[in-house]
């Protein structure tokens, strides 16, 4: 049987509004077969799909649920702006209309003559106020009445159905007493149909605020977007066309010239120039890129013109996989975001209940009239409660928080990474490519006997041409700097944390430490063992050099450690954190590099699949930990611990499989990654606990808590403005998380 394919599907949905609109989508498409995992953001009314679904049987099962949907398209910026200024101006226009009616009715009740149970022109004047009310209604509100019809259909309860009940219930009882004045007693006989409007038009404007806000949530985003070139220019027949950006294809030719962006992914084959890189990785220093060197779609060429060839386009670009993976990651929800939903799940039927019970209770004991009383309260009650604030509490500062680390060139794979980062208490540290610079140098030759440090260096270099490992290009580099010409090796064999072996020009080579050496029977003399710890108290990594049994020279081998190392590893060390390093390289040197950037702890002579032990160590002594490696050899401790951050580049397999990736090779983007995270779940909990206070106090008061007391008992008018600026105070709550700064240690 052939494995199932599974895809990820963005839809936009149309009509959600609230956390309780989320229960019944994701319950309809987790339900049916073919999909594997469902995430509802409400933040920017999308959900993910990972199904082996088409996208016509998605749009299908979501309507099941009573909401029509539309599959997204990530490039269509300008149409989606096009869209949603469509939809704010609507909003406005639907809330000015319901308002100024309101306002119209207001000054007409004022004025207006009692009604009496005898038919006359005021009943027929109040009749015609009927009829305009219930036309404005179901201009401005008609969205929230079919909203709660599909959602009655679906046998859920929605904050359509709260506002449709609360409106309707307003506008039905006006109506009775316009028709039937007879039925109540004069004193009962207060209409509420400026109530009605007004609470629409309140509504719509709430709405249409946090339309304008939540455009600003996805800023970040929008910029990524902005990157994509439209056009392309590709040499073809000997001639250079432009050509639209999907019309290229790989092997294609690119020139770019000074000030424009590249437009795919390519290697360049023609020029040299500097590159701007800073819209992806953050780092706002140009990068020198000449033959053979990568450039990225979206980076900006500063100086010269260069030709490239096309290696990944559309897609396939790390640019349009950055996008895609920031994208999934804003609609993916963090733990925390689960209280939420679950609270969702059962708040509006219970707050459809309580406007039953303060109902009734008014009814039977509360003054006269006794049925004026029973439905202000019920209809306070269901307009108050709305959850709107409280289902965009999370997927707000999501979106912001996670575009806001995109920026800084920190792409966080979900919602869960978010949050875990905000709660490490240990970080392991990798060292060489993490806290060092990955690329290591020879700086430093002690012959032994009558060696020449040519001689010695050919030897090493043409023994380390058969080894992949990272050290063997610190001798090829400086072989190359000297014009030394290699011999090629014979019986090449590499000796896992020790070193290699193999047979250069007659001789047999041992290259290694201290270790291979004296496994193979090769006497270090105290000289050369004086001149190894001079190296290692350098932070040089010692190597041996042996010929034919006999130590020939000692290589001091260095990786220089990041400039910026020392004040990242202080900005973790502020934020709390402890400092492990775990490195293959020998104890001297590991000694020399944690000290000179202030590491808590070291281990040293580590193998590869040792550092994964080291990790589960760690976390079974209670530790949070966070892994940065990169990406490759370290895969399994990365894997293992809570938050694995890969530190690398855009194009490396890491964005597709880390929970973090850093885009430029800085442990500053571990800091940056770290601040962000507690910056939105300290934003996430104030959102929280706003939407939990506001209807913790509010539902109490429009039921009449406070009327026994004091004598007040909140208009129905007054609790929609409430409930409609409690969503746009946590939307602007979280967007204060795009003026967020990362702090620098001096």
């Amino acid at each position: 049987m052939e494995d199932v394919k599974f895809t990820s599907t963005i839809l936009k949905i149309e009509g959600m509004h609230c956390a309780s609109c989320q229960r019944p989508i994701e319950k309809a498409l987790r339900e049916h077969a073919g999909v594997a995992d469902v995430s509802v953001n409400l933040a920017n009314r999308e959900v993910t799909i990972e199904s082996s679904l088409s996208n016509i049987e998605l749009i299908a099962v979501v309507a099941t649920a009573g909401y029509d949907a539309v599959v997204d398209q990530v490039q269509s910026l300008e149409e989606d702006d096009r869209a949603n200024r469509a939809k704010f101006k609507g909003l406005v226009r639907k809330a000015l209309l319901a308002l100024g009616t309101g306002a119209l009715l207001m000054v007409f009740g004022m004025y207006a003559p009692a009604l009496g149970t005898d038919w006359n022109l005021v009943h027929a004047g109040w009749l015609l106020v009927a009829l305009i009310t219930g036309s404005v209604m179901h201009y401005a509100g008609r969205h929230y009445f079919s909203g709660a019809y599909q959602s009655l259909k679906s046998g859920s309860a929605t904050m359509d159905t709260l506002i449709a009940l609360g409106t309707g219930t307003a506008w039905l009882y006006s109506t009775i007493i316009v028709l039937f004045p007879a039925l109540v007693p004069e004193i009962a006989r207060h209409v509420y149909f400026e109530a009605a409007v007004i609470i629409i038009g309140m509504v719509n404007l709430g709405q249409a605020l946090e339309q304008k806000a939540r455009g600003r949530t996805s800023q970040a985003i929008r910029r990524l977007l902005d990157l994509q070139q439209k056009k392309a220019r590709v040499e073809r027949d000997g001639e250079v066309i432009d050509v639209p950006i999907n019309q290229v294809v790989i092997g294609d030719l690119v020139r770019v010239r000074p000030g424009e962006q590249i437009a795919v992914d390519g290697i360049v084959t023609e020029g040299q120039t500097n590159i701007d890189e800073s819209m992806l990785t953050g780092e706002p220093v140009p990068v020198t890129k000449t033959t053979d060197d990568e450039v990225s779609a979206g980076t900006l060429n500063k100086t010269g013109t260069v030709v490239y060839r096309a290696i990944r386009v559309g897609s396939d670009t790390a640019l349009a996989r950055i996008i895609k993976m920031v994208r999934q990651a804003q609609n993916s929800k963090p733990p925390i975001g689960k209280l939420a939903d679950n609270i969702a799940a059962v708040f509006v039927p219970a707050v459809m209940l309580i406007a039953v019970v303060a109902a009734v209770s008014w009814y039977l004991v509360g003054p006269e009239p006794h049925i004026v009383y029973a439905i202000v309260t019920a209809v306070t009650v269901l307009i108050i409660a709305c959850p709107c604030a409280l289902g965009l509490a999370t997927p707000m500062s999501v979106m912001v928080g996670i575009g806001k680390a995109a920026e800084a060139g920190v792409l966080i794979r979900n919602g869960e990474a978010l949050q875990t980062a905000s709660q490490l208490t240990t970080m392991v540290l990798d060292k060489t490519g993490t806290i060092t610079e990955g690329r290591p140098e020879v700086v430093e030759i002690k012959t032994l006997g009558d060696q020449t440090q040519s001689s010695v260096l050919l030897l090493a270099a043409s023994l380390e041409a058969s080894s992949e490992h990272p050290l063997a290009q610190a001798f090829l580099d400086a072989a190359k700097q000297q014009q030394l010409e290699l011999v090629p090796a014979e019986a090449f064999f590499a000796i896992t944390s020790e070193g290699v072996s193999g047979e250069v020009d007659g001789n047999q080579l041992l290259l290694g430490n201290e270790v291979l050496m004296e496994r193979s029977g090769v006497q270090i003399d105290p000289d050369a063992m004086e001149t190894s710890q001079q190296m290692a108290e350098k932070a040089f990594t010692t190597m041996f050099l042996a010929s034919n049994g006999q130590l020939i020279a000692v290589f001091g081998v260095t990786d220089p450690v990041k400039p910026e190392s020392v004040e990242a590893i202080k900005r973790l060390h502020a934020g709390g954190l402890k400092i492990v390093m775990l490195t293959g390289d020998n104890s001297h040197t590991a000694e020399a590099v944690a000290r000179q950037v202030g590491i808590d702890e070291f281990r040293s002579e580590v193998k590869p699949e040792d550092k994964k032990n080291h990790v589960a160590k760690l976390q079974k002594q209670g530790e949070k930990v966070g892994m940065a490696g990169d990406g490759i050899n370290d895969a399994p401790a990365l894997a293992l611990a809570d938050v694995g951050f890969a530190i690398g580049t855009g194009t490396d397999v890491a964005i597709e499989s880390a929970d973090i990736t850093l885009m430029r090779g800085s442990l500053h983007g571990v800091a940056d990654a770290i601040e962000i995270s507690n910056a939105t779940m300290r934003n996430i909990r104030q959102n929280l606990f706003g939407a939990f206070i506001y209807n913790s106090l509010g539902i109490p008061i429009a039921a009449g808590l406070l009327y026994p007391f004091i004598g007040v008992l909140l208009n129905p008018i007054i609790a929609g403005t409430a409930m409609a600026f409690s969503s746009v105070t946590v939307v602007s709550n979280a967007n204060r998380l795009r003026f967020f700064k990362f702090t620098k240690t001096s």
